[in-house]
């Protein structure tokens, strides 16, 4: 595996859209960007990291179920042993699915708050391992509308993003003694996106009008909150267009 870069940046939920600009961005910042998914999205995966090192940048393809322990354990240590120190670690998994509380099986509202709480507990505490070690770091966790308003059909959505949002808070509380940034963005409307742009047919004259969250401005939100000075940290950030109503 070669290398070069002397930090890293894990994205859990490298996505086409916000993870990807997400390891673009960090890219252009001179990380190595670890980029992860389910293994079912390798070739998706793949063509991701190719695309940000044709750019110049470097970027590691790593597929993995962010909901299996052993395999996210292996993840972080094959990182820093193979890679680069991880400096940021960023999770954005979303796991948006609508189903009205009736039809609602529990092995769905499971498997959404494995998805989308269950894995940034893991993604948060292997990284916390290595960054308490060496006293800096920041991780990122991506939220949502739904991290702080139940809407309806979205009760197994709502309440795995509300988990993930007091995790980040009690992580936050913890690791920031030990000069480690954790931050939880919210992310509060429609985002650029290929699913998106299938259920959406105004996808492009919104993108025209800045009426839907561009996932490049969102990545760049991300940067600047690594690069926050330890004496004005933040902790919530939230991001939406400028139509959106809240």
């Amino acid at each position: 595996m070669t290398t070069k870069a002397d930090k890293s940046c894990v994205i859990i939920g490298a996505g086409d859209a916000t993870g990807a600009a997400i390891g673009r961005a960090f890219a252009r910042e001179g990380f190595a960007a670890c980029l992860s998914r389910r293994p079912r999205h390798s070739e998706a995966l793949e063509a991701l990291a190719q695309s940000i090192r044709a750019d110049g940048g470097e970027a590691h393809a790593l597929p993995v179920d962010a909901r299996d322990e052993s395999a996210m354990i292996a993840l972080f240590e094959e990182i820093e042993r193979d890679i680069a120190p991880v400096e940021v670690a960023v999770f954005n998994i979303g796991a948006n699915v609508n189903f009205p509380i009736t039809e609602m099986t529990a092995r769905v509202y499971q498997k959404v708050w494995e998805m989308a709480c269950f894995a940034g507990f893991l993604m948060g505490r292997e990284a916390a391992r290595v960054m308490t070690k060496r006293e800096r770091g920041t991780i990122i966790f991506t939220g949502a509308t739904a991290s702080i308003r139940g809407g309806i059909g979205y009760a197994a959505f709502a309440g795995a993003k509300h988990g993930l949002r007091a995790l980040a808070q009690s992580m936050a509380r913890e690791l920031g003694p030990k000069n480690i940034h954790v931050a939880h963005v919210i992310i509060d409307g429609m985002i650029d996106s290929d699913f998106i742009r299938q259920i959406h047919p105004d996808a492009n004259a919104a993108r025209a009008e800045d009426t839907i969250l561009s996932p490049d401005e969102i990545a760049k939100n991300y940067v600047w909150l690594h690069n926050q000075p330890r004496s004005a940290w933040t902790h919530e950030l939230d991001l939406r267009p400028w139509k959106e109503n809240w």
